[in-house]
C-alpha cells in the first residue's frame, strides 16, 4: 500500500529508505507512468533528494533529465511505486522502478508480445500482395541493450524483390512520428546500402489513424527518391485492415494555412515582473504568455505573473513541485529561499552539476543565452524581435503538432529563421526542425506573418525560411548525416556546431555547415551570409 507523504518527518524518512533502495541494486528498469516505453538506468542516474520540504525524484530519460514531486511511494521487494506529480500537477503518474534482475523477466514478457504483434502485421502485409511470402521478421532496437523495440522490421519477399514494411507494435501507445520516422529511415537506408540492396525496392509505412495525416505531411517533406519508393497505409483499430493512404506533394500543404495564428505579445515586463528581473538580470528572463508572464532562471520556470480583479499576482515554483504557491506574506521565506537555491544551483560555476536545478530544461537555459544575444550564432540575424517558444501550430492531429518552435528570428536581410536546439545526442533533431520549418512556411505563404507585422516595420522575404539545427560539436546524433540526407534539398537547412561549455564560456560557433553539403559534397566551405545563398 503507498506511504503518503505528509509530513517532515515522513519526507526525510522516504528519502533515506528510497536512496538505501536505489544504491543496493546497480540497475533499473524504469517505466515513467502510462503509455512511456520502459528505460534502463544505472543507480549513478537516479537522484532523490529533499527540496523546499518536498521529496523530489529525478532521472535521465531518452528526453533529458525529468524531475517528479513524490507524494506517495511503496516497496513490494520487488518493485518500487512512485506516485509522483510535475509541471505544477498538470501531469500526475505512478512512476514504476524494478530491480534490474526483475526487469530481465519483465522484458522478456513486453518482447514476446510486441513480436507475436509484428507477426500480426507481417501476415496482414503480406495477403495484401498477391504471391507475397514473409522473408523475415523482427524489431527496432530498444532504448537500451537487450529491451525490446516499439516498431516492426518486416521484409516481404514478391520473386527476386523485396519491401520492408514497418509499424508501432505497442499497443494504444501515443508515440511521436519523428521518432518513428526517424528510426524507419535509419533502417531503410542502412539496409538499402548493403550489399543486397537492389532487391529492397519499396518501404511501407503503417499507422493508426490518429497519426496517419502527420506521417505523410512529414514524408511530403522528403528527398524524392525517397518518396517515390515510400507507400502510407492506415490500420484499423482491430488490426484487421490494411488501407493505402496517398501522400501529399508539397505544394498541398500549404492549402487552408493561416486561420490559428496569433501573434505573440512583445509588450514590456509588468512592474511585479520588472521588479524580480531585477533580481538577477544576467539570469532571470520573461517568457509572455496569453494570460500574463512566465519568468524563467537560466530558462528553468519559476514564477508565474497575473493580473487578477485589477491585481498582479505572483504564483512560484520550480517542475517537480506540486502546484505553485502564491506569493504573500505567508510565503515569502519560501520565496527566497527558492531564489537562494537558483543562485547557488543554476548557475555555470555551480559546485553540483548533479544537482536537478543545474541538470533541469538544458535546452531552455541555452536558449535563454541566444535571446540575450542571437548573433552569437550568426551576426546577420536581428536581435529583435526575437521569439521564443513560437507557436506556429499547423495541421497534424497529435499533441506533437504544437509544440513551440525554440527560437524565431529574422535576419537582416528579410529571411525568416527557425532555430532548434539539442543539448544532448536526440535522433529527432533534423525531423523536428523540418517540421518548424513547414509550419512557419505554411503561415508565411499565407500572409498571416506579414499581416500580423511579426517583426515591426521589417520586410519579410518571399523565400521560405531557413532551418538553423544547433548542438554542442558531440551532441549531435550519430544518424544526424543520415538523416539530413533523406530531406528534400529545397530546404536550406544549417547545422552549427557550438561549443560544449556554453554554459561557462557562453556560446561560440565551432563549425557551421549547409545541410546539402554535408549529404554528399566534399566541399564544406559556407560563404559568410547563408541568407544570401
Amino acid at each position: 500500500m503507498l506511504k503518503r507523504l505528509t509530513s517532515v518527518d515522513e519526507i526525510a524518512d522516504a528519502e533515506r529508505r528510497i536512496t538505501e533502495l536505489i544504491e543496493a541494486h546497480a540497475e533499473w528498469c524504469y517505466a515513467p507512468g502510462a503509455g512511456g516505453a520502459p528505460v534502463a538506468l544505472s543507480r549513478g542516474e537516479i537522484d532523490v533528494h529533499v527540496a523546499q520540504g518536498r521529496l523530489i525524484f529525478s532521472c535521465w530519460t531518452e528526453k533529458g533529465v525529468r524531475s517528479w514531486r513524490v507524494r506517495g511511494w511503496e516497496w513490494t521487494g520487488a518493485k518500487l511505486t512512485l506516485e509522483a506529480a510535475r509541471r505544477a500537477g498538470a501531469e500526475r503518474a505512478l512512476l514504476e522502478l524494478v530491480p534490474r534482475a526483475s526487469a530481465k523477466a519483465t522484458n522478456a514478457l513486453i518482447s514476446a508480445a510486441r513480436r507475436e504483434r509484428a507477426q500480426r502485421l507481417a501476415q496482414l502485409a503480406c495477403s495484401s500482395i498477391e504471391g507475397a511470402s514473409v522473408d523475415s521478421v523482427a524489431l527496432s532496437a530498444g532504448a537500451r541493450r537487450a529491451e525490446p523495440g516499439r516498431y516492426a522490421r518486416i521484409v516481404l519477399r514478391l520473386n527476386q524483390e523485396r519491401i520492408a514494411v514497418t509499424g508501432v507494435v505497442t499497443p494504444k501507445e501515443v508515440y511521436e512520428v519523428d521518432a518513428f520516422l526517424s528510426s524507419t529511415l535509419i533502417w531503410f537506408m542502412r539496409a538499402s546500402e548493403s550489399a543486397r540492396a537492389a532487391l529492397i525496392w519499396k518501404l511501407w509505412l503503417v499507422a493508426d489513424p490518429e497519426h496517419i495525416k502527420t506521417l505523410a505531411e512529414r514524408v511530403a517533406l522528403l528527398r524524392r527518391e525517397l518518396r517515390r519508393v515510400i507507400s502510407l497505409f492506415e490500420i484499423d483499430d482491430e488490426w484487421q485492415v490494411l488501407k493505402p493512404v496517398r501522400c501529399p506533394e508539397q505544394a498541398e500543404l500549404w492549402t487552408g494555412a493561416g486561420a490559428s495564428f496569433r501573434r505573440p505579445s512583445q509588450a514590456e515586463p509588468g512592474e511585479t515582473a520588472a521588479r524580480i528581473l531585477a533580481l538577477a538580470p544576467d539570469a532571470i528572463d520573461v517568457v509572455r504568455a496569453r494570460h500574463g508572464e512566465t519568468l524563467r532562471f537560466n530558462g528553468l520556470p519559476f514564477a508565474r505573473v497575473r493580473r487578477l480583479m485589477g491585481t498582479e499576482r505572483v504564483w512560484f515554483g520550480v517542475e517537480g513541485a506540486s502546484k505553485r504557491r502564491l506569493l504573500d506574506e505567508s510565503t515569502a521565506r519560501d520565496w527566497d529561499d527558492l531564489l537562494a537555491q537558483l543562485n547557488e544551483h543554476r548557475r555555470a560555476d555551480a559546485s553540483d552539476h548533479r544537482h536537478a536545478l543545474y541538470r533541469s530544461a538544458p535546452e531552455a537555459w541555452l536558449e535563454s543565452m541566444l535571446r540575450r544575444d542571437i548573433t552569437r550564432l550568426d551576426p546577420g540575424l536581428r536581435l529583435a524581435p526575437l521569439y521564443a517558444q513560437f507557436r506556429a501550430s499547423q495541421g497534424g492531429a497529435i499533441a506533437a503538432a504544437s509544440r513551440p518552435v525554440d527560437l524565431l528570428a529574422l535576419r537582416r536581410d528579410g529571411r525568416l529563421v527557425v532555430i532548434e536546439l539539442k543539448v544532448s545526442e536526440d535522433r529527432e533533431h533534423v525531423l523536428q526542425g523540418v517540421d518548424y520549418w513547414r509550419r512557419v512556411e505554411t503561415h508565411r505563404r499565407s500572409g498571416s506573418l506579414a499581416r500580423a507585422h511579426l517583426f515591426g516595420d521589417a520586410a519579410i522575404t518571399d523565400e521560405p525560411p531557413l532551418v538553423y539545427l544547433v548542438a554542442p560539436t558531440l551532441r549531435f546524433h550519430r544518424a544526424f548525416q543520415l538523416l539530413a540526407h533523406a530531406i528534400d534539398p529545397l530546404i536550406e537547412i544549417y547545422r552549427f556546431d557550438i561549443n560544449e561549455d556554453w554554459r561557462a564560456a557562453g556560446v561560440r560557433v565551432m563549425l557551421r555547415l549547409r545541410l546539402d553539403t554535408i549529404s554528399g559534397s566534399a566541399d564544406l566551405t559556407l560563404p559568410s551570409s547563408p541568407g544570401r545563398n
